[in-house]
């Protein structure tokens, strides 16, 4: 039997949240629900920050709602602190996720505080989403480059990944947020992690802004990474990292997989389907 390896879906959430024009609601509805159907096992579908800062997003709960729930399927939702927390819960988050940096320049930028400052919010919201019986993921953005502090210490990223996952964290993200990396930084930055957090709880997100999203998922794969972060259509990028635009197109990385002889129980036509659903609606 082949070696399986997981796609974890975040178009309707990474991909959508730096769209320039408001995506309608039953337009979102309709991407996840036709992603429901490709066998994905998680779905990041909603983010409950600021509306005033990520004005896309400001429908999560309406999406939540409206969406057809496959069985087994785990609906996810982005939280920054306890507020967004509480209204992912009250709007029927399976999972939440909470967002880190390893770089202080964009942590700063991206949700106004330190690297040790964010540790503090996200302790609370891990123990009551614990206490709820809700799984928290968590997310590492620069992990090898940071678009205001230039090449990040693989050290500071494992100190991140691992206090995250001692917190309570079942499984960390690692994003190459502008899509910098190459499969050496990305190399450097695992052999690092990887010490403070076992390969199986750990996730690759990579955005193919330089080109060598496919490469890198390569060279993680040879180190025992087995999740990948993919956005359908390759959609996407984050607000607060100018260049970033462009996650990597799920259809790729499951051709890619697949190619190298991996099963990831997606359904390719259903997928490609929903690659061009989600082009036409980023035009």
């Amino acid at each position: 039997m082949s070696d399986y390896v997981e796609i974890f879906e975040v178009g309707p959430r990474d991909g959508l949240q730096n769209e320039s024009r408001l995506i309608p609601t039953r337009d979102k509805i309709a991407l996840v629900d036709l992603l429901s159907e490709a066998g994905f096992r998680r779905i990041e579908v909603a983010s409950f920050v600021s509306p005033k800062w990520v004005p896309q997003m400001a429908d999560s709960a309406a999406v939540l709602a409206g969406i057809l729930r496959a069985p087994g399927v785990s609906y996810a939702a982005l939280t920054p602190n306890m507020q967004g927390f509480d209204r992912a819960i009250e709007a029927g988050a399976d999972e939440i996720a909470i967002f880190g940096s390893a770089s202080e320049g964009f942590s700063q930028k991206n949700i106004n505080c330190s690297i040790s400052e964010s540790l503090d919010r996200f302790k609370p919201v891990i123990e009551e989403a614990h206490a709820a019986n809700v799984k928290v993921r968590g997310y590492v953005s620069c992990v090898t480059d940071c678009p205001y502090d230039g090449p990040t210490d693989p050290e500071r990223v494992a100190d991140v990944a691992g206090a995250l996952f001692q917190m309570g964290c079942y499984e960390i993200s690692l994003g190459d947020t502008i899509g910098k990396a190459t499969p050496e930084t990305t190399c450097a930055m695992l052999h690092a992690v990887i010490e403070a957090v076992p390969a199986e709880d750990l996730a690759g997100h990579f955005h193919d802004t330089g080109g060598h999203a496919l490469q890198n998922i390569e060279a993680a794969l040879g180190l025992g990474i087995r999740v990948f972060d993919a956005a359908v259509g390759g959609l996407g990028g984050c607000p607060y990292a100018p260049g970033a635009a462009g996650n990597v197109a799920t259809e790729a990385v499951n051709a890619l997989l697949l190619r190298l002889g991996y099963e990831t129980g997606l359904d390719a036509e259903i997928l490609d389907r929903a690659g061009a659903m989600a082009r036409r609606l980023r035009s």
